[in-house]
């Protein structure tokens, strides 16, 4: 059986600032998440992770849903040739709109 290689997680240096805008006690739900569902297939589209269709100003090409009533959002981009995924965005989905280090973000 082949082994999955995994990929290596790069988080921005904003990502600091936007978890502090997030209750502490979701802290490690989102490290777990971001750990488990992003390590080994973070390009492959499933019912929580989707190709955005117009890509916001951070540079993110994928959104990840989880959480309590997937209520977190994750902005990434995949480095395939490099095997990185870069982690550019950790926010709040509330209604229809979402606020990423307490500003709401148009997507």
């Amino acid at each position: 059986m082949k082994e999955k290689r995994s990929f290596a997680l790069v988080f921005d240096a904003e990502v600091k600032r936007h978890l502090r805008a997030i209750d502490a006690k979701y802290h490690a739900l989102i490290r777990s998440a971001i750990e488990e569902q992003l390590r080994f297939e973070p390009g492959v589209e499933t019912r929580n992770h989707k190709p955005l269709l117009r890509p916001p100003a951070l540079g993110a090409t994928w959104e990840m849903r989880f959480g309590p009533g997937n209520r977190f959002r994750v902005l990434y981009a995949v480095d395939a040739e490099r095997r990185e995924v870069q982690i550019l965005a950790v926010g709040v989905k509330e209604r229809n709109c979402l606020i990423i280090g307490g500003e709401k973000v148009e997507l």
